[in-house]
């Protein structure tokens, strides 16, 4: 374990605490029992759905026992014996061949597993053992972690667009003063967006191979002509819980994970305008912030109270970002049937998904904190009856008042009007006494149109 302030990278070190699941998922140890648990269950598949191992029953049921033993126990101790192995081998994949063998062995002695020691790897290129365990990692990463911390952030932000789907919040467009909103509306977009694009980091097929060295079962088909290899490929793989990829080079083309990016892409793109909206409503003191009186906000300012969750969302995400572009343009390239220029990115894919996650619960700390300053929000609107101009000027065009927005342009642009201006403006109009009384009641609180029914409709909105 990397002494956290000796570490390179803040996942490893100041953030550690805050990314143990992706370790779980990411590390090289993980990567390690992923490559094992593939190597392993190629074996049995070979021994017990092919006919190139013959074994009398009882010795096949003690072997694929002792192999599953080899996964279920495998620890940080199994992993430094593969880094051990590495290191003489100079090769990662051929290390975790040579840990299975040795595991084995071990467990039943050379006499008993003689025909099984050299089927380890059979027939295979390392990247039969790589897609397929880094297929596994992500997976597995995806389906018991990232989409359920998606999930919670957004169900968050659905929750605070309904507890303040009624509060009503001058609108801004370019910075500017505009047609009045709610502020769970205004929430209850970003989870919407969310939504969709949630359901597509779920749906993205994430894939595997088997088909050998340059992928047309070459040394498979030498060995056996009877099989059908790449039946037997897809159904290995496909009982991994993954995706067949039935037409490969030496790699599994690397497609499904730059889907995948350009989806974690849009979803970390949608929070970092999350982040960024929510800061201006801090600065503006549509927010005000919880604060924790042992905190400090500044090392020379005793007053500052400051949005840092959202700020070090803002960052992580476009971290995580950078590295899931760089993902998405370089994993679908390799030279001919394969270059090298794969592995070392591949590595990096928990630091992405590593920062993600740091940004989701930033967050979602963030949202904890937040407290509506209801006397602001109020404040703005009543200074801003400006924004009724629209409602008036299309009423007024509505029964064919000729220039109606001219009349409210000029009486309204770029400057301060009150209550009093526009009623005056209202009353002195042609129109109709009804319409005239309908305008009349309306206020910058009330001109929210139905923003209220959408932020608590969300998620019937289609």
């Amino acid at each position: 374990m990397v002494e956290p302030l000796s570490a390179v990278s803040p996942l490893d070190g100041r953030y550690a605490q805050s990314t143990v699941e992706v370790q779980s998922f990411f590390s090289e140890s993980a990567l390690f029992e992923k490559r094992t648990q593939v190597e392993v269950d190629w074996l049995k598949a070979i021994i017990v759905e092919s006919s190139i191992c013959q074994l009398d029953p009882e010795t096949k049921h003690e072997v694929v026992k002792t192999l599953s033993g080899i996964v279920e126990n495998f620890n940080i101790d199994s992993a430094k014996r593969i880094k051990q192995l590495e290191q003489e081998t100079n090769h990662d994949v051929k290390a975790v061949e040579y840990f299975c063998k040795e595991k084995l062995e071990q467990a039943l002695g050379c006499d008993k597993c003689e025909k099984v020691l050299e089927l380890f790897h059979f027939a295979c290129t390392s990247e039969d053992i790589n897609a397929t365990a880094y297929a596994l990692m992500l997976n597995g990463f995806r389906s018991d972690i990232l989409v359920d911390m998606m999930v919670d952030l957004q169900s968050k932000l659905g929750s605070l667009a309904s507890l303040t789907s009624e509060c009503p919040m001058l609108g801004r467009t370019h910075g500017q003063p505009a047609t009045p909103t709610t502020l769970g509306k205004e929430i209850a977009v970003f989870a919407f967006r969310l939504n969709r694009q949630v359901e597509l980091v779920r749906s993205v097929p994430i894939y595997g191979k088997m088909a050998g060295a340059t992928g047309n079962y070459n040394a498979h088909i030498v060995a056996s002509k009877t099989l059908d290899w790449p039946q037997f490929a897809s159904s290995f793989v496909k009982k991994l819980g993954l995706s067949w990829n039935p037409l490969v080079t030496q790699i599994e083309s690397h497609d499904s994970i730059a889907e995948l990016s350009h989806c974690m892409s849009r979803v970390n793109t949608i929070l970092i305008d999350l982040c960024r909206d929510i800061w201006g409503y801090i600065s503006l003191n549509y927010f005000g912030l919880k604060k924790k009186e042992s905190e400090v906000g500044s090392s020379t300012m005793p007053h500052k109270v400051n949005p840092i969750d959202f700020e070090n969302a803002e960052g992580n995400l476009g971290l995580a970002n950078a590295l899931f572009s760089h993902f998405a343009e370089k994993l679908p390239i390799s030279r001919f049937q394969r270059d090298l220029s794969d592995s070392t990115v591949l590595r990096s894919l928990g630091v992405a998904f590593g920062h993600s996650i740091l940004a989701y619960k930033s967050l979602m700390k963030g949202l904890d904190k937040l407290v509506v300053n209801d006397a602001v929000l109020k404040s703005e609107l009543d200074a801003h009856w400006e924004v009724l101009a629209e409602p008036v000027q299309t009423v007024m065009r509505m029964h064919g008042i000729k220039g109606a927005y001219e009349k409210l342009k000029t009486a309204t642009r770029g400057v301060s009007v009150t209550k009093e201006i526009l009623h005056d403006l209202i009353v002195n109009s042609s129109l109709p006494d009804e319409q005239k009384g309908q305008l009349l009641s309306l206020s910058p609180h009330t001109y929210i149109g139905i923003a209220p029914s959408l932020a608590q409709n969300w998620k019937n909105l289609d």
